[in-house]
């Protein structure tokens, strides 16, 4: 009884596969949204930055006061992890000047240094299961900077001509396949595949962001950014209520005696 009143107070959903088709949403709507202010509406990295990261103490307010797991509380606050890494990335690799490669070991030092305090401080690094302040803290911490780690690496690789932005899709594709595989099939720690996981995510979600709105002299479809966004937000949606309804209606089935 007491490992199901944990599960039903926890403030994250389950690991699932529609978990993480609805994380590549919110990683690729992160891309395009952090894209759409900073060169569509032409505000700059630094000004959008600074609104995106306004959009994720909002967010990250509503998740963490909330009592229980909300959907559109956590879906958001995931979003906005992914569009202030969007920023964040851009700024410290162009504005800054220190390039992907300096910033990409900068910001995977930052989650490493995250997971092992967060290790040594509750002696666990919990993925599916989030009931404490103290996790919730480091979760978000650690999402906040994985997903602007992912950023930087996702305009690593597609800057290489002979990859380009579908190229590093298919990469990032394989490279979650093989971490899937690992879960399957192998006695890798759960927390370590979740988080190597997540990471490349980002990755994924910027190097699909990026094929759908860049112009096509860059490999790009030439899409709006702001359409996209809006459209890929519509999705997200609609997935995370389609997975509420589920789980509403799993709630309802009576149980077997």
């Amino acid at each position: 009884m007491k490992s199901n009143d944990s599960a039903a107070l926890s403030k994250v959903p389950q690991v699932t596969l529609a978990f993480w088709i609805i994380k590549v949403l919110a990683t690729t709507l992160g891309e395009t949204g952090g894209d759409a202010l900073s060169m569509q509406l032409q505000l700059g990295y630094a000004i959008s930055t600074l609104i995106f990261l306004g959009f994720f103490l909002v967010t990250a307010t509503a998740q963490i006061s909330a009592r229980r797991f909300h959907p559109l509380f956590y879906w958001a606050t995931v979003v906005a992890t992914t569009t202030v890494g969007t920023t964040t990335s851009d700024y410290i690799d162009r504005t800054l000047g220190l390039g992907y490669v300096r910033s990409s070991a900068m910001l995977l030092l930052a989650v490493v240094v995250i997971l092992i305090v967060w290790r040594r401080t509750t002696g666990t690094i919990a993925v599916d299961r989030i009931t404490s302040r103290t996790n919730e803290g480091f979760y978000w911490a650690a999402i906040l900077v994985s997903n602007t780690l992912g950023t930087a690496l996702g305009d690593f690789i597609a800057s290489f001509p002979s990859i380009g932005f579908e190229g590093g899709a298919l990469l990032f594709s394989g490279l979650i396949a093989v971490v899937a595989a690992a879960h399957f099939f192998t006695k890798a720690p759960e927390a370590i595949l979740f988080w190597s996981a997540y990471v490349l995510t980002r990755p994924l979600g910027a190097t699909l962001g990026d094929t759908l709105t860049k112009p096509r002299a860059e490999g790009g479809l030439d899409l709006s950014r702001i359409d996209s966004s809006l459209v890929i937000a519509a999705l997200m949606v609609v997935g995370v209520a389609l997975i509420a309804l589920a789980g509403r209606r799993s709630r309802a089935e009576p149980t077997s005696a």
